[in-house]
């Protein structure tokens, strides 16, 4: 069996979930059969290609092919750019089955299928109709980008969802959509890759450079400056949560210089009134941030829309409790009260997901911050069962397994 895989990032270019699940995916699919990723971001060197978990043993391939956005599009709408990404990739597609993830990639797939006539599977990673600040960053291409990703779902062979409440959330958005053609498959964690560092790792080094105090219990938050990631909504709290608590955001990437700067002014009178207060800007490398996953003591995760939460994942395979919004696939992954604590949430349902409360959400999300904080016991106990529900609920192995099953009962149907 072939696929191609059709996917906005991959490695050296990844700055989201989706990359990483891309790459992830990709990786223990080329054990088990044929797999040609398509990406953004041009070609790839032979170095930058990941390598295959067990490459001795694997059954299929793995091959890279990346895209530059024309010449010609270099001052167009952001829309447009990734629109002329997937013409080039549309034209190239040549295997059994597609398999796309996300908006960007998502008119490459349903071209392609009209094209080929290869069968598309696309996986939803999140949904534009859900996701109206977009508007911010793209523009008019915010109607391209929800038109793409609609006419691809609507004709899609199979839709994954990465969790139950993400597939709820597809066909609430996409009600003509069959419902059994919408399958959950979720996401998965590598955990050999976050084991603790070593004590020499340079990795470590991130704590001097940033100032951050190893023996003071802390609070740690990664994710983009996006309406979705809830940052706002989280630098509110921390205004309510113990002044001895020290406060770690790796937060950058802003979608919008609108949104950088509104938390720039939200964090600087957080600094003035709190302190306590680290703010990382640049994208780290993988070390450093296994590094602080591991030096901090919680893990935060405030979003308003999250159709599983890979970030959560990710810390919880590090050992950390985690405090996260109770919204789309993260009661899924934490388990309340077990792993962490879920933050109760009502929301508005015009697409935005802004909280009906705000004031409520941000309060009780303070004093769930207090109560994890407050008790390390407690804290290592939850961090222990974490760390053990995505070990043995969320391996990619498993995952791998079922994303072929979906892949061969939609070939069944073409035969």
């Amino acid at each position: 069996m072939r696929v191609d895989l059709l996917t906005r990032e991959y490695p050296p270019h990844v700055y989201g979930g989706a990359g990483v699940h891309a790459e992830q995916l990709s990786k223990v699919l080329a054990e088990r059969i044929d797999v040609t990723v398509r990406a953004f971001d041009g070609p790839r060197t032979e170095a930058d290609i990941p390598e295959i978990p067990n490459a001795a043993e694997a059954k299929g391939s793995l091959n890279v092919v990346g895209y530059n956005t024309p010449a010609e599009l270099k001052d167009a709408n952001g829309a447009i750019k990734t629109f002329g990404v997937d013409l080039q990739i549309a034209n190239d597609v040549d295997a059994d089955i597609i398999h796309a993830h996300t908006w960007y990639a998502c008119l490459a797939g349903y071209m392609a299928k009209m094209l080929h006539g290869t069968p598309l599977v696309i996986t939803a990673h999140s949904l534009e109709p859900f996701r109206p600040w977009k508007r911010e960053q793209l523009g008019g291409g915010y109607n391209l980008s929800s038109w793409a990703e609609k006419d691809a779902y609507e004709h899609a062979d199979r839709v994954i969802a990465v969790s139950k409440g993400m597939r709820n959330d597809i066909l609430t958005a996409y009600p003509d959509l069959d419902p059994d053609k919408v399958v959950v498959v979720y996401n998965g964690i590598t955990m050999s890759e976050f084991a603790t560092p070593a004590d020499d790792d340079p990795g470590w080094g991130v704590f001097d450079r940033y100032h951050i105090d190893r023996s003071k219990p802390t609070l740690l938050f990664v994710g983009r400056i996006t309406r979705q990631k809830g940052l706002p909504y989280l630098l509110k709290a921390l205004h309510f949560v113990d002044p001895s608590i020290q406060i770690v955001l790796c937060a950058g990437a802003p979608d919008t210089p609108e949104i950088m700067e509104e938390v720039k002014n939200s964090f600087a009178e957080l600094d003035k009134k709190r302190g306590n207060i680290i703010w990382i800007e640049e994208m780290l490398p993988k070390n450093e941030l296994s590094a602080l996953e591991h030096g901090c003591d919680a893990f935060i995760c405030p979003s308003i829309y999250e159709p599983l939460g890979i970030v959560n994942l990710e810390a919880m395979a590090c050992g950390l409790p985690v405090v996260a919004s109770a919204t789309g696939g993260i009661p899924e992954v934490v388990v309340d009260g077990e792993t962490g604590y879920l933050v109760p949430i009502e929301q508005l349902h015009d697409g935005t997901g802004t909280p009906t409360n705000p004031d409520k959400f941000v309060h009780d999300m303070a004093d769930a911050i207090n109560k994890i904080m407050a008790d390390p016991e407690l804290r290592k106990k939850m961090g222990q069962a974490g760390y053990e529900r995505a070990r043995d609920v969320f391996s990619w192995e498993s995952i791998a397994d079922e994303t072929v099953k979906v892949y061969q009962s939609v070939l069944d149907e073409h035969k």
